[in-house]
């Protein structure tokens, strides 16, 4: 029902309506209605509004039911009520203003890419959503109830203890649950160590590496010293007087191939004698497809070793879940950076994960995309070897993804051919340190984990139309 009133005193609005409708009755009505003439301005700051008799009278509703409205919106701070005043739409009530329309910047497609073949994602239609939601369900029907109180900052005991027997089994780490701490994810790992001041730069790295990382670096005023790689992987023979060195040492990011032994060693004995410290980015240290995977370097020498994990690659970057493995003198302090109570990473998500790792839904999920990964690899090394026999694919035998060496000078002119065809993918110079003066070649990332079963076909058949010939 619209309606409009004037009162005799004083006019309250020119033409002003109340729409009386929507759930709730009358009284929720127009509560909603006086609420929203005063967003909009109709009813302006000051305003005296009618006594409720008479307004009880226009809208042909009791007068207690526009009593009642009125002290529920004296009560929000809509309206203020004083003896000898009457009723008013408060000073402090502003209407809302439309917010600013920004130009919109127009794409540089028309439609976004058709292929996805960017690094760094599983494919996410794999996601095991039965297996999870069992782990979930069970978790949460177990949890005591402490574990709807604050969480513990070091993470739930269950999920720590689960770690410690699959890293060992799985990755070669020597730990104990007292050494690891839950985080949700790598960066955010980064940014607790040094974020926090628990680790202070300069701090070496390879020379090619996720851009992403050394912003987060960069923002916590750490300066990074870019190592050569080679063949045998990072140069650790050129570190000085770094305080850390942060690797990829089981499956070099993103030119492949693992650090060599004798190089492991080296690294371990510049770390005893310096005094330094191992970042070890075990980000997919799980898919290896043609031998055992590589174990750990944090095996070698846990006190001078932070390996760091996560469930990104091998379940899902939405599972906001990593894990810092900590030799004993740092333990106290990443706790204290992170404060008295867990701030990121769920709780229930902890405790499902725990549950995921220990029913062996998490063993059975990564053999499982183990397997369709190297199917992926291999149908990418096949299509090369029929349409593009000059281009060769390095960093294969591990990992989600691949590099594809191409002549020298194409790598600008192919990214951008890629495009044309409607694919995302990244060129290797993306990933090179600023501050480097060596350079791997002209190549292409290639994310073969990415799409879906029915889309990585059609996204194969597009990157060959794009290779040089």
């Amino acid at each position: 029902m619209a309606t409009s009133w004037v009162n005799s005193a004083e006019r309250i609005g020119s033409d002003l309506h109340l729409e009386l409708t929507g759930p709730g009755g009358r009284r929720a009505a127009l509560i909603r209605a006086l609420r929203e003439a005063v967003r909009s301005g109709r009813l302006a700051p000051g305003t005296r509004l009618p006594p409720y008799r008479s307004l009880a009278a226009d809208l042909d509703i009791a007068r207690n039911t526009v009593a009642d409205a009125y002290a529920e919106l004296v009560a929000e701070g809509w309206l203020t009520a004083r003896q000898g005043s009457g009723t008013r739409v408060a000073e402090r009530a502003e209407p809302l203003r439309p917010a600013a329309r920004l130009p919109r910047k127009a794409p540089a497609r028309a439609h976004g890419p058709r292929h996805d073949l960017t690094q760094g994602t599983p494919d996410t239609s794999s996601f095991p959503r039965t297996a999870w939601l069992t782990s979930y369900r069970r978790a949460l029907q177990q949890a005591p109830n402490e574990v709807f109180g604050p969480g513990d900052p070091a993470g739930r005991p269950e999920l720590r203890e689960a770690l410690t027997e699959y890293l060992a089994r799985a990755r070669g780490v020597r730990t104990e649950p007292g050494r690891i701490v839950i985080c949700s994810g790598f960066a955010h790992a980064l940014r607790l160590l040094f974020g926090g001041g628990v680790l202070r730069g300069p701090l070496a790295v390879e020379a090619y590496g996720l851009g992403f990382h050394r912003e987060v670096l960069a923002a916590a005023g750490v300066r990074t010293v870019p190592l050569p790689l080679d063949e045998h992987g990072a140069r650790v023979d050129r570190l000085g007087r770094e305080r850390a060195v942060l690797l990829t040492p089981a499956h070099q990011f993103p030119t492949g191939g693992p650090l060599h032994p004798a190089r492991r060693a080296a690294v371990i004995d510049w770390a005893r004698v310096r005094g330094g410290l191992v970042l070890e980015d075990d980000y997919d240290g799980e898919f290896r497809y043609d031998r055992k995977p590589v174990g750990a370097v944090q095996g070698l020498d846990p006190e001078h070793v932070i390996h760091i994990g996560s469930v990104s690659k091998s379940l899902s970057p939405a599972v906001r879940l990593g894990w810092m493995v900590l030799p004993e003198r740092y333990v106290d302090a990443v706790l204290a950076v992170k404060g008295d109570r867990e701030a990121w990473a769920s709780v229930l998500d902890q405790l499902s994960l725990a549950d995921f790792v220990v029913s062996g839904a998490y063993d059975r999920h990564v053999r499982r995309m183990r397997q369709r990964y190297r199917g992926r690899r291999d149908r990418l090394v096949a299509a090369l070897a029929e349409h593009a026999p000059l281009i060769e694919a390095t960093g294969i035998a591990a990992g989600l993804h691949a590099v594809l060496r191409l002549p020298p000078g194409t790598e600008a002119s192919t990214v951008k051919a890629a495009a044309w065809q409607g694919i995302a993918l990244d060129g290797l110079a993306a990933f090179r340190h600023p501050d480097t003066d060596t350079a791997a070649g002209d190549g292409l990332v290639v994310g073969y984990a990415t799409p879906s079963d029915h889309a990585y076909g059609p996204a194969l058949e597009a990157l060959c139309r794009a290779l040089p010939p």
